[in-house]
């Protein structure tokens, strides 16, 4: 496997030459994050983002993301326009030495806490989605502002786009995946490059709207709309691992048996008896999921896509970027590899 960071640029407040302090440290995950959907990415900025990651002793091979338009996700007049700008942004990308890029297909926003700095007891802060803070909230008459939901939106532009998906359905949503994937995936296999599709998060509707990359019988409608190694998923465990119903080892193991996962997010999460989640460190016993046997499904299959610690939590007094600081995600890092060590050593019998 090949460790990763996600890292926001010149603007994150970590930089780079801490990244390749933490052991094992490969690749840098980024993005062009000052362009719009729809618009194609400057190749200065994607050189430049390769150029700061090789002067560090790091690989920029994997990019997360390029966002998918709501324009291609409802099928509006503009998709077919914006289906032609992500397929040049993947050439893009790849002539660059992009290997992976990771994309969802989740409506309007692309994730759903209700709180962002929930303190634990030994003092630590996390993401957080309790269901009794969504009660009685409704976004087509309430002005909501949850975590997450991209503030370039007003509320009447939230409202419009709300009861657009609503018309549109879930299959109207595949209807619109399928698209999308016959026209963006032969553009990937040309170019050498994995798409890896990040499930909804979490994976189950929120205020009515449509949610298709949710759960095992999902993924594999999904992989078969393009039945090609660069129709891949990007596996997060604690997005998919929040839904009580998600064995999350034996999906691991399932995809990676088949090939068809490009990009791994590790993290964990603790569900509550509603239904209601924490994120929590990485380690087994801090939450639902057991990571020991998510590496084992990995290693028995010869994984060598990519790995990178996902959301951690604020510890030690840093601030920043919710769930992006560098000391909590730098010790999931630690985890996964001693954890990939301890399988593969397993593995070959010593």
């Amino acid at each position: 496997m090949k460790l990763s960071f996600r890292w926001y640029g010149e603007t994150d407040p970590i930089p780079l030459q801490y990244i390749r302090q933490i052991p094992g440290m490969h690749s840098v995950v980024s993005a062009v994050y000052d362009v719009k959907p729809g618009q194609v990415w400057p190749e200065e900025s994607i050189a430049k983002l390769k150029a700061l990651s090789e002067a560090n002793g790091l690989v920029f091979d994997v990019v997360e993301s390029i966002p998918v338009s709501e324009d291609i996700k409802l099928g509006t007049d503009k998709r077919d326009e914006h289906i032609e700008v992500y397929c040049e942004n993947i050439r893009r990308c790849a002539k660059y030495g992009v290997k992976c890029v990771t994309y969802n297909f989740m409506p309007v926003f692309d994730w759903t806490r209700t709180q962002l700095d929930k303190m634990a007891p030994d003092g630590s802060t996390s993401l957080v989605m309790y269901w009794d803070q969504l009660k009685g909230l409704d976004p087509l008459k309430d002005d909501i502002h949850l975590p997450g939901w991209d503030a370039s939106y007003t509320q009447d532009e939230v409202r419009s786009l709300i009861q657009a998906y609503g018309e549109l359905g879930a299959e109207g949503l595949w209807k619109n995946i399928e698209i999308f994937l016959k026209r963006v995936i032969p553009v990937a296999e040309e170019c050498g490059v994995v798409m890896a599709v990040h499930p909804d998060d979490p994976p189950y509707p929120i205020f009515g709207l449509p949610r298709v990359v949710t759960c095992e019988e999902n993924l594999d409608r999904y992989l078969s709309i393009v039945d090609s190694p660069a129709n891949s998923l990007c596996l997060c465990t604690g997005s998919l691992g929040c839904a009580k119903s998600n064995d999350i080892p034996a999906m691991v193991r399932k995809y990676a048996e088949k090939k068809r996962i490009g990009f791994m997010h590790m993290r964990n999460v603790l569900i509550l008896p509603d239904g209601s989640f924490e994120e929590q460190g990485h380690q087994s016993f801090c939450g639902s999921l057991d990571m020991y046997e998510i590496v084992k499904a990995l290693v028995d299959n010869d994984f060598d896509g990519w790995v990178r610690p996902d959301h951690g939590r604020m510890i030690w007094g840093e601030t920043g970027k919710a769930g992006y600081g560098l000391y909590d995600r730098a010790l999931g890092a630690t985890y996964i590899n001693g954890l990939f060590e301890a399988c593969e050593k397993a593995k070959r019998g010593n």
